[in-house]
């Protein structure tokens, strides 16, 4: 996985890395480049500080140590020598680059009447590594399947940061959309239209509008559009059959899956949360269970086989406290 942003980083952190054991490489997640501080690589759930001549820093001061100019390099490597063309990207934290890969930025806040405008004097990155892995929904996919309607229901996704569920929606997407559904069960449906608004780029890693990652042969992309927004234009111009967006939460996201429910659309959306207690103790989300818009609950978790998954059918839930579950491990 190094392999696809190394073109993004300076010579040195290019030369430095690319010693790391070839294995590390393959599974590299993410890489944090701190100025004046310890460079930091995420690999299988794990964080490493990586010393100066590629090998593991156990201390701190063991570590390479990332410099003001290899921090300005990177800036301009990731914004094509344009901080002008990035400034919406600054005002969000973070800047998607092509092949769906996510940098988080921090540094000095420019503040306009309270609100973030920008970011300045950037000191640290956060080089999240998209990966495409197909099949990761396949053990999943059967448990979503309203029978009666030859579709799926309606279902969130939860997990916290870096669980897979970016991962996750992209593969249930491309299945869909191919109409790769359980042979025991829908095997005479068709393929869905499926509808992605994919806000920050992640989902399908579209370059000018076309997808670089497969989300199958009847999906259209809303790229790098506010969701809510997004789902909206999908809803008026493209008649999806599903809809998916990532990281759902604010009131207007919540109205416009209502929309879609009302509409007969059936959504496949992400939230960061723990479990079903921090489900239940955001407003809006909570509110899109009550009202039906969302059947199921899917928590997702990272273990060392594989990513796990705990069905939970949210009419049960809200019902009573039997909670009706459905689990597996996704190899």
């Amino acid at each position: 996985m190094l392999a696809k942003v190394t073109h993004l980083l300076p010579l040195e952190l290019q030369q430095l890395l690319t010693k790391l054991p070839s294995d590390i490489q393959q599974d590299m997640e993410e890489i944090r480049v701190r100025e004046a501080r310890p460079l930091e690589i995420g690999f299988r759930g794990q964080s490493r500080l990586v010393a100066k001549d590629g090998t593991f820093a156990w201390r701190p001061d063991e570590a390479f140590i990332p410099s003001e100019e290899q921090c300005r390099t990177l800036l301009e490597k990731i914004s094509n020598y344009s901080l002008y063309s990035i400034e919406e990207e600054l005002r969000r934290g973070y800047i998607t680059v092509s092949g769906g890969h996510r940098i988080g930025l921090v540094g000095r806040t420019i503040l306009e009447q309270g609100h973030v405008k920008g970011i300045r004097d950037i000191g640290a990155f956060n080089i999240r590594i998209a990966r495409e892995m197909i099949g990761a929904g396949t053990s999943l996919l059967p448990k979503l399947l309203d029978t009666v309607n030859q579709s799926i229901h309606s279902t969130l996704i939860i997990a916290p940061p870096q669980h897979g569920k970016t991962t996750m929606i992209r593969d249930l997407a491309r299945s869909i959309s191919y109409g790769y559904w359980p042979k025991s069960i829908s095997s005479n449906w068709s393929g869905k239209k499926v509808g992605i608004v994919d806000e920050r780029s992640e989902i399908a890693a579209c370059v000018r509008g076309i997808p670089t990652f497969d989300v199958g042969p009847r999906t259209d992309v809303m790229d790098a559009c506010p969701k809510a927004e997004g789902m909206m234009m999908m809803l008026r111009s493209m008649s999806p059959e599903i809809l998916i967006a990532d990281e759902i939460g604010r009131q207007a996201d919540g109205e416009a899956i209502i929309e879609a429910s009302h509409a007969g659309i059936r959504v496949i959306a992400t939230a960061h949360a723990f479990d079903m207690t921090d489900v239940l103790g955001r407003p809006i989300i909570k509110k899109l269970m009550e009202e039906g818009a969302f059947r199921l609950v899917v928590q997702l978790r990272k273990t060392a086989s594989g990513i796990y998954h705990h069905v939970i059918d949210t009419s049960t839930l809200l019902q009573t406290n039997n909670v009706e579950t459905n689990a597996g491990t996704l190899k």
